[in-house]
């Protein structure tokens, strides 16, 4: 495979003469992007984009999907181990796999009865999931080639895809740009940014499955969560919110304060049941705009921590509940129920419905702009104790 490093590609006067100063100073001169052919898929050329800073911790980002692939952080002896689930192949990729990774849209999870009405025009989208409506169809964004390429900051890469007028039944031609941003500091910035040339609706995230202990080994049980929410959507038995905005005190969703997920995955409770595990929409503790703590996890075999802040109303919290080890991941590791967790940053699902939730539709000369960040440490855990 064809491999080309950005960063240490040129020395550093010669980027300084280009305007782009790439870790010219102190430790950040170790820092480097590259760019490595990965495979086709119908034809069009997937690239991996492989972002190391200056610790030596790694994303890879490639682009069909715009599919997180690995991430590389150190646990508190200093060990790098990956904390995402994932395939070591595009193959593997391609061949089916439950959003590891990956950009989901136009409209990240449920709308139900795969239907909405917006200006007084009903459209029909791509019933996928019975007779719903999920992560955007089909052919949604986590199955198409994206375009990327490096930006001038070289920790960063921007991935852009046109989505057609039509295209699993949605309205408007929309261009969305995804910038996937690597610091020093182990934070994976993830900005979202989308225009219309036609009212339509739109709701994005990513879909990463985390395990903060070996990458998806073990599951992700005895991981310590906490979600600054004191409300949240219910669902029904179809994993479609009811239109009801609840609190979480006195259920199995509370975890205001640390708890294992353990703890209470097993509850006989009708939401936790039908989704055999965890599968529920937060509604974020918010005091202003701008980005705020949503969630914090704690391993505290590996004592990594991950922090996930956004500027998103909704949150949702699944734990890879239909996992089944039949799926086989980086160095062979056959992915058990419960091997992963996602908090994927969102509107609420079904809000295109839902007239009381936040609204998601975009008009043209708007523009779709949101942030999330998922930053990576590490405690004692002895902290606050």
């Amino acid at each position: 495979m064809k491999s080309i490093e950005w960063v240490r590609l040129f020395p550093c006067r010669w980027l300084l003469a280009l305007g782009v100063c790439i870790g010219c100073v102190g430790t950040a001169a170790e820092r480097s992007l590259t760019v490595t052919d990965w495979g086709e898929v119908d034809g069009e050329a997937v690239r991996l984009f492989a972002l190391t800073n200056a610790g030596g911790a790694q994303v890879q980002i490639i682009e069909y999907g715009g599919i997180v692939v690995r991430i590389r952080v150190p646990d508190r002896e200093g060990r790098l181990g990956d904390v995402a689930l994932g395939f070591d192949s595009l193959d593997a990729y391609v061949a089916g796999n439950p959003f590891f990774g990956a950009i989901t849209g136009r409209f990240a999870n449920r709308i139900a009865g795969a239907r909405f009405e917006l200006d007084g025009v009903a459209f029909g989208l791509g019933k996928n999931t019975g007779p719903h409506h999920l992560h955007g169809g089909f052919r949604g964004f986590d199955k198409v080639v994206w375009k990327g390429a490096p930006t001038a900051s070289g920790d960063a890469v921007a991935l852009t895809y046109v989505s057609p007028d039509g295209e699993e039944g949605y309205p408007g031609t929309l261009t969305t740009t995804v910038t996937y941003t690597w610091s020093d500091a182990n934070e994976l910035r993830i900005d979202y940014r989308a225009k219309t040339d036609r009212a339509t609706v739109v709701n994005l995230t990513n879909h990463s499955y985390f395990n903060l202990a070996d990458g998806g080994a073990s599951t992700v049980l005895e991981h310590e969560v906490t979600i600054h929410a004191e409300r949240y959507t219910p669902a029904d038995a179809e994993a479609t919110p009811t239109g009801e905005i609840a609190l979480v005190a006195g259920t199995p969703f509370d975890f205001r304060t640390p708890r294992t997920l353990a703890e209470r995955i097993d509850a006989d409770q009708p939401q936790m049941r039908a989704s055999r595990g965890y599968s529920v929409n937060y509604v974020l503790d918010r005091e202003a705009p701008g980005l705020t703590l949503a969630a914090t996890v704690f391993e505290p075999t590996s004592g990594r921590v991950m922090d996930v802040f956004t500027d998103q109303p909704g949150m949702q919290l699944y734990t890879g509940n239909y996992l089944d080890g039949s799926l086989v991941g980086m160095g062979g590791i056959a992915y058990p129920q419960y091997s992963g967790l996602c908090l994927e940053t969102q509107h609420f699902p079904n809000s295109p419905n839902e007239p009381s939730f936040p609204s998601t539709v975009l008009r043209p000369g708007q523009t779709y702009a949101t942030t999330t960040v998922y930053r990576f440490g590490t405690s004692s855990g002895e902290e606050g104790k």
